[in-house]
């Protein structure tokens, strides 16, 4: 169980420095006159995120599971959600938030990545990162229950992208 919070607690690391980054650009962006849309979507996808943490830590310590394979695989999805977090991060860079701000002259990105997966940042890094700490923690319950609820929370928020894009966003872009 301690292998297990240690590795949950170098992510965890990441994650803030992630959120650090994110804020720095969110202020820059308000200050640029960026839009901020779907705020309560936003909140609730942060308030999702950090109960299934919460609940998925809370789990491994009333079962006390180890670090076995399935342990494993959810460090090996973990491992690939951050290395898509830190991509994505990269090709967007200015205007990366864990929010969802439509700046001024705001450009799709086409690189790669983008340009095969669409959203990217839920696809490949919140879902495998979810699924790849419920593994790590052996935390079924916590999947079982709160991933529906986020999987709605995090529709309702790629809908609301779509349709922000397609108005605020020239096609041409």
């Amino acid at each position: 169980m301690i292998t297990i919070l240690s590795i949950i607690s170098v992510f965890f690391v990441l994650r803030l420095a992630t959120l650090i980054f994110s804020i720095k650009n969110e202020k820059r962006l308000r200050k640029e006159g960026a839009i901020e849309y779907g705020k309560i979507n936003s909140l609730s996808m942060t308030i999702y995120h950090v109960i299934f943490y919460v609940l998925s830590i809370s789990e491994l310590i009333i079962v006390k599971n180890n670090f076995d394979v399935v342990s494993f695989i959810g460090v090996c999805l973990f491992v690939f959600s951050y290395i898509v977090l830190l991509y994505v991060m990269y090709q967007i860079r200015d205007v990366w938030t864990v929010k969802l701000f439509i700046a001024k002259n705001h450009k799709v990105n086409t690189s790669f990545l983008f340009k095969y997966v669409r959203h990217p940042n839920y696809y490949l890094n919140i879902i495998p990162e979810l699924i790849g700490i419920g593994m790590l923690c052996h935390a079924w319950y916590t999947m079982a229950v709160i991933l529906p609820f986020y999987a709605l929370t995090m529709y309702n928020r790629i809908t609301v992208e779509e349709k922000v894009m397609k108005q605020e966003i020239p096609q041409n872009s």
